[in-house]
C-alpha cells in the first residue's frame, strides 16, 4: 500500500489556510467582531475556559462589542481576561454586560498589526512546505519500495509542487487583502 496520499495533501495544507485565516480575524481592524474575543480565555469555576463558553458575544454596533455573562458571578472575571488579553479593549461593565468600544487605530498599531499578520502567513506557509517534504518523502519511500515507477513519482511531485503552490497563494491573497483593511482605515 503506497503512502503516498495526495487527497491527504490537499486536506492539511487547506487546513493550514483555514488555520491562518482564523489568526487573521482575531486581528483588529478598527471594526467590531466578535472573533476579537475568540483568544481570551477566562478562569472561572476553577478551570480556564474560551469566552464563548461563558457569555453571548455579539455586535450591535460597528464599533462596539457586547459581551452578556450569563453567570453574574462571573462579570468580573471575564472583564479581567478581556483587560489582560493584550487586544487593547477597555470594557465598561455596567452590571449585566460588558460593552467593549472598538478604538481607533493608531498608525503605529496599524503597522504592528499587518507585521503580526506577515508573521501568521510565514507560519501558514511553513506549514504548508512541510506538508510538501511529507509528501515528497512519502514519493520517494513508495519508489524505493518499487509500488511505483519514476515517471510516475515525477508526474505526482509535479502535483504536490502544484498544489503548494496553490495554497502558498491562498495564504498570500489572504494577507495582502488583511493588510490593506488594516492599512487603509
Amino acid at each position: 500500500m503506497p503512502k503516498y496520499d495526495k487527497d491527504d495533501l490537499e486536506r492539511r495544507m487547506k487546513g493550514a489556510v483555514e488555520s491562518f485565516k482564523g489568526d487573521l480575524a482575531g486581528l483588529r481592524t478598527g471594526r467590531a467582531s466578535t472573533q476579537l474575543l475568540d483568544p481570551v480565555q477566562v478562569e472561572v469555576y476553577g478551570a480556564m475556559m474560551p469566552l464563548n463558553q461563558v457569555a453571548t458575544v455579539s455586535v450591535p454596533e460597528p464599533r462596539l462589542i457586547s459581551v452578556q455573562v450569563w453567570d453574574k458571578s462571573n462579570i468580573g472575571p471575564v472583564e479581567k481576561a478581556i483587560r489582560s488579553a493584550g487586544l487593547g479593549l477597555n470594557p465598561i461593565n455596567d452590571g449585566n454586560t460588558l460593552r467593549l468600544p472598538i478604538p481607533d487605530l493608531t498608525e503605529e498599531r496599524r503597522k504592528e498589526l499587518a507585521k503580526l499578520a506577515g508573521q501568521y502567513a510565514e507560519k501558514a506557509r511553513v506549514s504548508i512546505r512541510n506538508v510538501r517534504r511529507d509528501g515528497m518523502e512519502a514519493l520517494k519511500a513508495d519508489e524505493n519500495k518499487k509500488e511505483i515507477s519514476e515517471d510516475e513519482k515525477k508526474r505526482s511531485e509535479g502535483d504536490v509542487q502544484k498544489l503548494t503552490d496553490e495554497q502558498i497563494k491562498a495564504v498570500d491573497d489572504e494577507l495582502a487583502r488583511k493588510e490593506k483593511e488594516i492599512l487603509n482605515k
